[in-house]
């Protein structure tokens, strides 16, 4: 904890240098102003020892009066300008480092491997970056307008009174020690347990997150209540835990108001002891209670502040823990771009497996001929779509090597691995945007011809001219407005777009009927046209026209050939398929 605390600190500060000279300016008249809050009440001590004098021409009185109420009322006005200055550069300073964070939070995440995503809930990604980045605004607030503000009060206070009586000094200064100590031990006990409530918050917002994307199953199977039962659960663990929090910063309040009491009432004790033999004035007094007021103030806003500021860093914690992780698929140093000139893929002795436990390829071997069209065929968790994973590098091989025209991948960038491969998956998923920022989203610097030349050839330039908004229709979050096939069309259209050399199809007709099938076989063999292509396919009917089918089954290679020559195997496991999904057993 202790740890995840100081790398908190030590990202925000990495920030703040990089643009340093607004929040300074913030800082020093946040301080300036401080300075002269502290020094009016020296004004304060004059005027009442003038009143407190009465005697000498009362003329003379009342022009010593108003100088010293024109004294104030610059003062005043000078305070009131650096606070001003200092809010100004303030809103300046934390503008400019949220932004920054939060790119940075942005850019972090996204480097993070599929699996990372594919074991966390993006609802609860999105609230731990989001509270990252509140937390630094609601730091720095208190370090700019209450914590150095305090310090600098603290020391000046303590100044003044020390050159009128060395032992209300001496008061002040040991109740602050005294009060700091307190402070702190119980900040850093009841942090836990604010640590403790951000997890539990997490979860129930993972879990909210998790039930509106699958609001549809839900109604689909009747959970509504069996949801709603285990979202109160979860909120009720985040109520205790919330409750207990509270109740101990409402307790340590109020022993800090028995503090502020029990100083206040020795302080004001002892002033009327001094006073008694002549040590010090009635102005003195006055002094005293202002400095007292100002450090009640300050000192009970100080103990909340560092109480929330314990809280938003066990808030920021979670992202700290992200950010100081470190990324699972990583470019070798000195990477090199991959340039394809053939298309040759080659898996030579790859091993993998999925948590270290489940082992998926063992010494797996494939040879991908240039322009050469290969099918992958195998029951569920026989390796095809991990075969695909591996070839995007969406995972790292436990050993062996997965060469593109004899370059590993490992040894070259992932861009650049990525932007000679395109896929069209099984179930496309769409940005909530327009269907042209869709369609274009591989080559966005494509002309407004070749976009629609790549609609038309995916066979949905036709129900997208039939929308009222055309191509600048939105298709909504993940693309929920659009049916399953409309949605693999416009995945189609993106991929042809794209003309990477390397082609994958992960069950890419799955989704559509048996007319628009047939219209975007022919779109994919005019995409597959001089291009390596690996393709993946439970309806045999789509894969006949393969230069090469190869069947899977627990992660090896059963048996391969083309489409007659694995029909001519009289024991053929695709010939035993193809017959039972030409008899209509295996759709």
């Amino acid at each position: 904890m202790k740890y995840n605390t100081k790398k908190t600190f030590q990202i925000y500060l990495k920030a703040s240098r990089q643009r340093p000279w607004s929040g300074l300016l913030a800082l020093i008249f946040a301080m300036a102003a401080s300075a002269v809050g502290v020094i009016y009440p020296i004004y304060y001590k004059k005027f009442f020892n003038f009143l407190a004098d009465g005697s000498g021409d009362k003329m003379l009185l009342i022009k010593s009066l108003l100088f010293i109420l024109l004294i104030l009322a610059i003062l005043k006005l000078i305070e009131w300008l650096f606070w001003r200055i200092c809010s100004f550069a303030t809103i300046r300073f934390q503008s400019q480092i949220l932004a920054d964070l939060a790119n940075l939070c942005f850019s972090y995440l996204h480097k993070h491997s599929y699996g990372f995503f594919s074991n966390s809930f993006s609802g609860s990604l999105v609230k731990k970056a989001k509270w990252f980045v509140n937390s630094f605004e609601n730091i720095a607030d208190r370090f700019i307008f209450d914590f150095f503000p305090l310090m600098l009060n603290i020391i000046v206070i303590t100044v003044v009174l020390y050159q009128t009586n060395q032992y209300l000094a001496l008061g002040i200064v040991i109740w602050t020690i005294v009060f700091l100590i307190i402070n702190m031990i119980f900040t850093n006990y009841k942090m836990k347990y604010d640590i403790k409530r951000n997890e539990a918050e997490t979860a129930s917002t993972g879990l909210l997150a998790d039930t509106i994307t699958n609001n549809a199953t839900i109604k689909f199977f009747t959970g509504y209540h069996r949801e709603k039962k285990r979202y109160w659960e979860a909120t009720e663990k985040v109520r205790k835990l919330r409750l207990f929090s509270w109740n101990l910063g409402t307790t340590f309040d109020a022993i800090l108001g028995l503090l502020m009491v029990a100083l206040e009432l020795g302080m004001l004790y002892l002033a009327i002891r001094l006073w008694s033999t002549g040590s010090i004035t009635i102005g003195d007094f006055v002094l005293l209670q202002a400095y007292l007021l100002n450090i009640f103030m300050r000192v009970f806003d100080f103990g909340r502040s560092l109480r929330r500021t314990y809280e938003d860093l066990s808030g920021a914690e979670e992202m700290t823990v992200i950010l100081d992780t470190p990324h699972e698929i990583m470019d070798v140093h000195n990477v090199k771009e991959l340039k394809v000139s053939a298309g040759e893929v080659v898996f030579d002795n790859v091993d993998f497996c999925y948590n270290r436990t489940r082992k998926v390829l063992n010494k797996f071997n494939l040879k991908i001929d240039s322009k050469e069209r290969v099918a992958l065929i195998g029951s569920s968790g026989s390796g095809k779509t991990t075969l695909v994973k591996l070839l995007l590098r969406l995972y790292d091989i436990e050993s062996g090597k997965i060469l593109i025209d004899n370059q590993n991948i490992f040894s070259i960038s992932q861009e650049s691995l990525r932007s000679n491969v395109a896929i069209v998956p099984q179930d496309p998923i769409l940005f909530h945007r327009s269907l042209r920022e869709n369609i274009l989203y591989g080559r966005p610097e494509a002309s407004e011809e070749e976009m629609l030349k790549a609609s038309k050839a995916a066979y949905c330039h036709d129900f997208i001219s039939e929308l009222p908004e055309g191509y600048d229709t939105l298709v909504g979050e993940r693309g929920i407005k659009l049916s399953g096939g409309e949605r693999q069309r416009v995945a189609i259209a993106r991929a042809i777009l794209y003309n990477a050399p390397i082609l994958v199809l992960d069950e890419a007709t799955s989704s559509l009927d048996s007319e628009s099938e047939i219209y975007i076989q022919k779109a994919i063999a005019s995409l597959m046209k001089n291009k390596t292509v690996l393709v993946i396919a439970h309806r045999l009917s789509t894969i006949r026209q393969m230069d090469r089918i190869v069947v899977l089954d627990q992660g090896k290679i059963l048996e391969e050939g083309s489409h007659q020559e694995l029909l001519d195997e009289k024991s053929s496991v695709y010939k035993r398929l193809w017959e039972l999904q030409a008899g209509g057993f295996l759709t």
